[in-house]
């Protein structure tokens, strides 16, 4: 399902963006009349998915060989509502998605840095790196949930 770089950015931009409505939609509840619970629901749900979407940015950032200032983009553009969207589209269209995962060292010097390497062991054993990232992400998650709410009490 994500033998690419580009499918795994996609599916997760998109995600972000159906988080979004979620939360959206939970606080329109809220105010309708639904319990504040809706909110915390919906917000935890957008909160984790923004945080492995940060994660996949940087992960296709690094295989992709963006430049600071694409991936920092990527990445903020998690912040404006619905953002990703077009942010993968501009992506896709400029060829910064295209490729396949590096997991060879080529003849290119820049495979030889350690954190290309790093990167490639990591690769080549998707499970292990699954398992990294999604502990790191809850791991994260749960600090944040115990910092409490953005300007909460």
């Amino acid at each position: 399902m994500f033998r690419t770089p580009d499918r795994l950015f996609r599916v997760l931009a998109i995600a972000e963006a159906i988080t979004w409505t979620i939360l959206f939609s939970a606080i329109i509840a809220r105010a309708a009349g639904a319990p504040g619970v809706v909110v915390t629901i919906g917000g935890g749900i957008h909160g984790f998915v923004f945080l492995a979407y940060g994660a996949t940015a940087v992960l296709v950032a690094l295989n992709q060989r963006w430049g600071l200032g694409v991936a920092l983009l990527a990445i903020a553009s998690a912040v404006i509502p619905y953002a990703t969207v077009p942010t993968e589209i501009w992506l896709h269209r400029t060829g910064r998605l295209a490729g396949r995962w590096r997991l060879e060292q080529t003849d290119d010097p820049r495979d030889s840095r350690w954190f290309d390497r790093l990167m490639r062991w990591f690769l080549q054993r998707p499970w292990i790196l699954a398992i990294l990232l999604v502990v790191a992400i809850v791991g994260l998650y749960v600090i944040l949930l115990l910092a409490g709410p953005p300007g909460g009490k």
